[in-house]
């Protein structure tokens, strides 16, 4: 292949042999440009400078990498798969000989190794982000079970893929002089797992806060470390020389130690100088980043990969807010939106696919790389069942610990610029990236559906509950100001000695900063640490539970409980607590809070109402939404009378009958009249044209609206409307002589007594009542309590109901 010197970033190319070429360039060399025209007699035209052909390059790749994102998104690919596959699309155009004059232009001689090293910027910043984002210390509490799946999954592979090398050393050798060394490096790379590969894979599929999410984040944890360790120890035995060997394993160690040892200290220097929710200086998080680079040079100095030095360095740093959030924040556009995709794709265009299929390069590396993932996925599964995991689960806990990504596209990529495997290895081993991780995202995505738990068919809600047993809370809160309005919710539930509520109080806090979601209960934290002043996440929830419990001693039994998670997958912790405590009703803040004037204090669409909305969709048990707007529940004590000097709370129920959520707000209703300084109205909207239902209704309701009917200091009163317009005015009347309302959600349910009010319906997880009384142009200070009873669901799974 002849080169001319009009198609590459130089004056002259000379062929020296098949693949050696002698270049000649200026030094320095052309960086920038005059322009189109400019250029002509001093030779900077664009075609012919490094950094406008830069330009253009990462131009090509980002439209080529949308264009396939938009084609391909009915395949659900993960996202570095598309990438890779705008690196087959450019690498193939190559060989098309009409298109190769036009490529050779945009993609000239000597600008793959530019561009190259310009990326690989972004990979050592992923390494060094997800090594932040890692909680080393949680590896020394990963339960056993996450231990021996870990162990085992990377053990047994190797061991069986080492014996017919051990047996057989005549035949490796002929393999690996014609594959250049591509057995043992597919042995080693796909026997092991990687935190960052499979951390990318669970929150694409949304799983991370799952059980088997938490399981694989805390095996791939443990697996990642021995991977860290087993590799690099290996760079340093391949050198033939003991001295070298020596210099280059104390200098490792050195490494390994005296970073964290130095560095993390001066990290939470850092964090405790900062003021409580100010950001990091910026200075401080440019001279991290120098060091990320200053200990990469290092890493090279022993023989190690650049990389290894950035993710010993994000292990020191402390994860989560603020220093750990701020250099995640500060790096996540230039390191994992820019430079890593370019990375992606120019390390695809670097692979040989003219491959021969029955040569000893594709056959001898594929089906090692076969084998050993089958034996991977084997071991994984027997173990997991043996853990005593369901089939399903095991299966695909083995299936994402298989699971292959960026991070080894980066190993690949290092060891071909070194000449340890050839062109043709590399493409192998690049298409067994692409096979793998694709299988694996769409296995798991048919397998695993999360929700599957919650589509029970057990009865939990309030009415469902024995006169003997004792009502069990859930309480979902984000922000301090949800505190208060959640201990009202509780005096409102009257709880006694002889009819005590049992309390869960979850504190959900978004998962910045890090990758392993948090989950603290504080009980067992407190016991733990042996003090009080054991330090917390949700301190101020802490004291204010614990107080209120004091002050109702027998009457409430309080838990409280810290879930660090994802935003958008914080519904699975309010779900899954619920589940596991047998709550009959779950409480959520709204996601706006007004104050006594109407002012809107806070509004927080994207973490409180995505929660609300998705709790409501698959819930296990009841779910009530309060919406705040001023605190006016006075504290009930057993034995509190009913005189002048205290205040009364002006409670309403707005019932309309015909659904589960309105016998669910009748239950609550029934507790809340047990509190003697609650003045409790019942309003039964009745409409004129169902006179018939109502008289059914009063003689089928199984006694409750009999029951508050005829309660002592109970008011019943039917109000008559005919539609929605008629209910709205009622409404309007009755909203300034109540500081409480309880009304059902009766989410698809349509009512002569509602016609139209839907219509105008701004927040549907509130239901229409409840939307229409949260108006602000009600000028009402009243908060309203929005009830769902529990929604019975039958949820089919591959063609099995469960």
């Amino acid at each position: 292949m002849s080169i001319s010197s009009n198609y590459t970033l130089f004056h002259s190319v000379t062929r020296l042999n098949h693949t050696s070429y002698k270049v000649c360039f200026d030094a320095p060399p052309h960086i920038v440009s005059d322009g189109l025209w400019g250029g002509k007699e001093n030779g900077r035209t664009p075609i012919k400078s490094f950094f406008p052909m830069f330009e253009l390059q990462i131009l090509i790749i980002f439209v080529l990498t949308q264009v396939c994102t938009i084609l391909l998104k009915p395949l659900k690919l993960p996202q570095f798969i598309i990438q890779m596959i705008a690196g087959l699309i450019i690498g193939v155009t190559f060989e098309i000989k009409p298109l190769e004059p036009y490529m050779t232009i945009l993609f000239p001689y000597g600008t793959h190794d530019t561009i190259s090293a310009i990326s690989s910027i972004g990979f050592v910043l992923f390494v060094f982000i997800n090594g932040v984002q890692m909680d080393f210390s949680m590896i020394t509490r990963t339960g056993n079970k996450a231990w021996t799946i870990s162990v085992v999954g990377l053990v047994m592979p190797l061991v069986i893929g080492l014996i017919p090398i051990i047996l057989f050393p005549g035949r490796l050798e002929r393999l690996e002089n014609a594959n250049g060394h591509g057995i043992v490096v597919a042995l080693i790379t796909h026997s092991m797992s990687s935190f960052a590969v499979i951390a990318s894979l669970l929150s694409e599929l949304q799983i991370q806060n799952s059980e088997i999410g938490r399981l694989a984040l805390s095996s791939a944890l443990v697996s990642d470390i021995l991977r860290i360790t087993i590799t690099t120890n290996l760079v340093v035995m391949g050198n033939p020389n003991m001295k070298m060997i020596s210099r280059n394993l104390a200098s490792l160690f050195a490494l390994a130690i005296f970073i964290p040892l130095i560095c993390r200290p001066i990290m939470f220097w850092i964090i405790k100088h900062t003021p409580e929710g100010r950001p990091v200086k910026d200075g401080y998080i440019y001279v991290i980043i120098s060091m990320v680079f200053a200990l990469g040079v290092l890493s090279v100095k022993i023989d190690q990969e650049f990389v290894l030095g950035a993710f010993i360095l994000g292990l020191s740093v402390p994860e989560g807010p603020p220093l750990g959030s701020a250099l995640v924040k500060k790096l996540q556009f230039f390191g994992i939106t820019l430079f890593l995709p370019i990375f992606v794709t120019t390390s695809v265009l670097k692979a040989d696919f003219t491959m021969n299929f029955s040569s000893y390069v594709m056959v001898s590396t594929g089906i090692v790389v076969f084998v050993t993932h089958l034996i991977k996925i084997t071991v994984c599964f027997i173990t997991a069942l043996s853990c005593k995991m369901p089939v399903t689960d095991a299966l695909c806990l083995s299936l994402i610990l298989n699971t292959k990504g960026v991070v080894e596209i980066g190993i690949f990529n290092a060891l071909f610029d070194n000449d340890i495997i050839n062109g043709q290895t590399y493409g192998v081993m690049i298409i067994s990236v692409m096979f793998i991780a694709s299988i694996v995202h769409w296995s798991v995505k048919l397998l695993y559906d999360p929700s599957r738990k919650y589509a029970g068919y057990q009865k939990r809600n309030i009415m469902g509950l024995k006169r003997s047993s004792d009502l069990r809370i859930l309480i979902a809160l984000q922000k301090q100001n949800h505190i208060s309005a959640a201990i009202d919710f509780l005096d409102l539930c009257c709880p006694t000695q002889e009819s005590p509520i049992t309390v869960d109080v979850l504190h959900v806090i978004e998962l910045v900063g890090r990758a392993l979601p948090v989950f603290i209960p504080h009980c067992l934290q407190r016991q733990a640490s042996g003090s009080a002043s054991h330090k917390s996440y949700s301190d101020d929830v802490i004291l204010a539970f614990d107080i209120y419990e004091h002050d109702n001693e027998n009457a409430v039994s309080i838990n409280t409980y810290t879930a660090i998670s994802p935003a958008n997958l914080m519904f699975e912790d309010v779900c899954h607590l619920a589940l596991d405590k047998v709550a009959s009703i779950i409480i959520l803040p709204f996601h706006i809070r007004w104050s006594a004037d109407g002012v809107v204090e806070s509004d927080d669409k994207k973490i409180l109402r995505a929660l609300n909305q998705k709790v409501l969709e698959i819930a296990p048990c009841s779910v009530g939404i309060l919406v705040t707007r001023i605190n006016l529940i006075p504290k009930a004590t057993p034995t509190t009378s009913i005189t002048s000097e205290y205040s009364t709370t002006r409670l309403a129920v707005i019932y309309l009958g015909g659904c589960d959520d309105d016998d669910e707000i009748l239950c609550l209703a029934k507790r809340a009249m047990n509190n003697p300084r609650i003045n409790l109205v019942v309003y039964h909207l009745v409409s004129k044209d169902c006179i018939k239902e109502l008289e059914d209704l009063m003689v089928n309701s199984d006694g409750l609206l009999q029951e508050m009917k005829n309660a002592e200091g109970v008011r019943y009163q039917q109000i008559f409307t005919k539609e929605g317009s008629e209910t709205a005015c009622f409404l309007r009347e009755v909203v300034n002589e109540h500081d409480y309302f309880i009304v059902g959600r009766r989410h698809g349910i349509s009512s002569p007594q509602t016609d139209g009010l839907s219509e105008w319906s701004e927040f549907p997880e509130l239901g229409v009542i409840g939307d229409f009384l949260a108006a602000p142009d009600l000028n009402s200070s009243a908060s309203i309590m929005v009830v769902q009873q529990q929604i019975s669901r039958k949820k089919e799974l591959n063609g099995w109901i469960l």
